[in-house]
């Protein structure tokens, strides 16, 4: 019996062992994450002191260089870095190239992170990112996910240069920015995109739809007949 005691006893004592040594481990960490926030903020405030000009050339590089890694989580996690960076500056038609740049990066996360700040300068700044919109649409090549972001982060704009930017969108030889503006184009609710999307009405390219359960290949024209039907239906809604 005594030794059963002691057995238990050990037990007992060994698991609020493993207990508190799991718990100083957590501690460990969270404080090694304190540790890291610090050192972060205080290279923040380092970069905010230097030269401007010095510093846009740095993050440039630094974008290009990401761009290239092969490793996907560490392009990723430099590339929300530099976003985070570059929207500490003032816009600009450099700053505004690199957001772009980074959205259309293969990192969900990355176009994510340029997209916020894509948009917060597009409300307070945004002939800068119209213009940079449309050196994108010269500049990209096609198939870059940046083309297919554009026309989302556009619609959230209330600015009358919108339209005309999405009607170059629905003139691109990318399909995906096509489809993209087109629903970007139902969304914003703008009846003077239809005359753009009737050019588009037997266009038989190709794109893919992400659908609940499968993806689906459409066309373009499939895509602009029904936007317009939804112009259509939504127009006795609007009027008086």
């Amino acid at each position: 019996m005594e030794c059963i005691c002691s057995e238990r006893s050990w037990t007992r004592s060994t698991g609020r062992g493993n207990g508190q040594d799991m718990s100083d481990s957590l501690d460990a960490l969270v404080e090694q994450l304190f540790v890291a926030e610090r050192a972060v903020r205080a290279a923040h405030a380092q970069l905010g002191n230097a030269n401007e000009e010095a510093l846009l050339g740095c993050l440039r590089t630094q974008v290009v260089l990401a761009l290239k890694l092969e490793d996907q989580d560490e392009m990723s996690l430099r590339l929300v870095r530099l976003a985070q960076l570059l929207a500490e500056f003032e816009g600009g038609a450099q700053v505004i190239d690199l957001l772009i740049d980074v959205l259309g990066s293969e990192s969900p996360e990355a176009r994510y992170s340029a997209g916020e700040v894509l948009e917060d300068f597009a409300y307070s700044r945004f002939k800068d990112v119209a213009l940079g919109v449309e050196r994108a649409l010269s500049r990209l090549s096609g198939g870059s996910p940046a083309l297919a972001e554009l026309p989302h982060l556009l619609k959230e704009i209330p600015e009358p240069g919108v339209t005309k930017l999405l009607v170059r969108f629905l003139e691109h030889s990318d399909a995906d920015a096509v489809a993209a503006a087109i629903e970007a184009g139902v969304a914003a609710g703008d009846p003077a995109l239809l005359p753009a999307l009737d050019k588009l009405l037997e266009d038989a390219r190709l794109v893919q739809l992400d659908d609940d359960e499968d993806d689906v290949q459409v066309t373009i024209g499939e895509l602009a007949h029904e936007a317009k039907e939804i112009f259509a239906h939504a127009a006795p809604e609007a009027a008086p």
